[in-house]
């Protein structure tokens, strides 16, 4: 078929790969998990400010890894945990759990039961919800 084209159809996945690889900019720095750990389903982070972290830390059943620079406390969660969420305007989403640039590299003050460094995003989600003020994005009204 000499000079036909076909169309390529991406995918909903793809679409949300590309513009994910939009984000990244300057320095990044991945965080590192503690030896042992797996991520059978990828990884990412949640960034919430630092005194927020040991309210979050206290609603929250189950928590995994969990790092702290400072400024800013770090939560793992499974790849695409941002799909369908609006996190709160405080928090900042770090596919691949790569961090903007840093003075100092985060420090490990939490590590869970057990392999895998997740923390629940549904729970996560609503208990940074709850403390900032924040309607769940399925809570909200629609508009026409």
């Amino acid at each position: 078929m000499a000079g036909s084209a076909t169309a390529q159809v991406l995918s909903l996945d793809t679409l949300v790969r590309l513009k994910r690889g939009q984000r990244s900019s300057g320095a990044l720095r991945r965080l590192v998990l503690p030896d042992g750990m797996t991520v059978p389903l990828g990884c990412d982070a949640v960034a919430t400010p630092a005194h927020l972290g040991p309210i979050v830390l206290a609603r929250l059943p189950r928590v995994g890894c969990v790092y702290a620079d400072g400024s800013r406390w770090w939560w793992i969660v499974p790849a695409d945990s941002d799909v369908a969420l609006e996190w709160p305007e405080s928090t900042h989403y770090a596919t691949g759990a790569l961090l903007p640039d840093s003075p100092g590299v985060p420090a490990l003050i939490h590590t869970p039961n057990g392999t895998v460094p997740y923390t629940p995003p549904i729970p996560l989600y609503l208990a940074l919800c709850r403390v900032t003020d924040t309607t769940p994005v399925w809570s909200r009204p629609i508009s026409a």
